[in-house]
């Protein structure tokens, strides 16, 4: 009669350390294999028309193909993006919610609204980069001044008297016009709106002077040459406005300001199931159709890794944390 072997108690307590690992991933390993067991939604913290709704529908449509599942847009809008984020933040963990975030809902809110509701770097898990672009900054072709230089020339002249438009209170666009004030020394009075298209339509009409706005918003209006570019706010000039210059070349050196969206699960989400959708995601963004539609409307197609873009996003909130805090920027 054989008796069994005794194995080291280092080498039993490895082996029971394994299988309580691999008992620990088979509940994310069953969720991301049944999932999508139902329609997905996709929170855009904004209203209908803007660029985050147009790049959620189109991320959208390509996610339900492939998962034979409906991806539906829900858009809620209201205090800059938050009531949407805040939405997903307490939503079930599952993927079947998801936020398609923006800077100021998931970078810039965390210092500008002093009682948010959640946690920006703890209450989501962050699946990918979807999207980054320069804004641009234009004006209604009646405002007289064409460059950086003439802008602040008039504003300095007559403090507060030239406005700037912005998609919502602690928005990019809004943060980037406080970066601007800060660096160029100058008062400028805030318009906030409840997203880009009520921005852009003022602007067209003349009740405010300028914009931030995003390349995907303002480019058939500058196509049509009802506005005008005065500068962008990256480190390079863009491609698609050669002749426009920088905000950094324009006097004010290193500086730099993106407007970026991605798509967030609520914290809590298993991993295996925000690499699966992480897989999904850069897989539509690779598509030849969205490369091309976006591509062609000035933005820079992402496709990280999940872990990419916790660190990018952590990055993030440190900066606009910064600009706030130098600004004294006020949610109202």
């Amino acid at each position: 009669m054989t008796s069994a072997p005794i194995l080291p108690k280092r080498l039993l307590l490895h082996g029971v350390l394994a299988l309580g690992a691999a008992a620990a991933l088979l509940p994310s390993l069953a969720a991301a294999q049944a999932f999508p067991g139902k329609p997905v939604r996709i929170v855009v913290p904004f209203p209908p028309g803007g660029s985050t709704d147009l790049l959620a529908r189109r991320i959208g449509e390509k996610l339900a193909a492939a998962w034979g599942q409906p991806v539906i847009v829900d858009n809620r809008p209201g205090a800059g993006g938050t009531l949407g984020a805040d939405h997903v933040a307490k939503s079930a963990p599952d993927g079947h919610t998801l936020l398609m975030g923006v800077t100021g809902t998931n970078a810039i809110s965390g210092a500008l609204y002093p009682k948010l509701p959640y946690d920006v770097a703890k209450d989501f898990a962050p699946v990918s980069l979807v999207v980054s672009s320069p804004l641009v900054l234009v004006r209604h072709p009646g405002f007289p001044a064409k460059t950086v230089s003439e802008l602040v020339a008039v504003a300095k002249a007559k403090p507060g008297s030239v406005s700037f438009g912005s998609a919502g209170n602690g928005t990019s666009m809004h943060l980037t016009g406080e970066m601007f004030k800060l660096a160029a020394k100058v008062s400028m009075l805030h318009i906030p709106y409840r997203g880009s298209a009520g921005a852009l339509q003022d602007l067209m009409g003349g009740q405010i002077e300028t914009m931030w706005g995003d390349f995907l918003v303002v480019w058939p209006q500058l196509e049509a040459g009802k506005l005008q570019p005065i500068a962008v706010t990256s480190k390079q000039r863009h491609k698609m406005l050669p002749q426009v210059p920088t905000i950094a070349e324009s006097g004010y050196p290193g500086f730099e300001a993106l407007s970026w969206q991605g798509l967030f699960a609520p914290a809590g989400t298993p991993p295996a199931l925000v690499e699966q959708l992480n897989r999904e995601v850069n897989k539509a963004l690779a598509s030849a159709d969205i490369q091309d539609y976006f591509g062609s409307r000035g933005f820079t197609l992402g496709g990280s890794s999940a872990a990419e873009f916790q660190a990018f996003i952590q990055g993030e909130i440190q900066k606009w944390t910064r600009i706030v805090k130098a600004s004294g920027a006020k949610p109202d």
